[in-house]
């Protein structure tokens, strides 16, 4: 099943050191999550100063359960408190 997950980053004065804290375990697991053929690609989301203020994730997982027990629970952004806020819809990716 095809998901999108967007991570919205806090908005506290902490925020950005938080994320520049974990991004480099955020981006192994991501590196990892893509050889498995879980995460099908991402990005970074800008605010109008192109600031990283979130991410957006496409991801092939069997279950919205699954998300949750082989991603999310070890997740660097969720586990250093990056994301304040994590929408998980139900997609269906065109293949190009």
């Amino acid at each position: 099943m095809e998901f999108v997950i967007i991570g919205y980053d806090g908005k506290d004065s902490e925020a950005m050191n938080r994320r520049l804290a974990v991004r480099e375990a955020h981006l192994k697991n991501a590196d990892k999550m893509y050889e498995e053929g879980k995460l099908l690609f991402a990005s970074a989301l800008l605010d109008e100063n192109e600031k990283m203020n979130g991410s957006i994730m496409f991801c092939d997982f069997p279950s919205r359960e699954a998300i949750d027990e082989e991603w999310l629970k070890t997740e660097p952004y969720i586990i250093g408190k990056v994301w304040e806020k994590v929408i998980i819809k139900r997609a269906k990716i065109a293949k190009h």
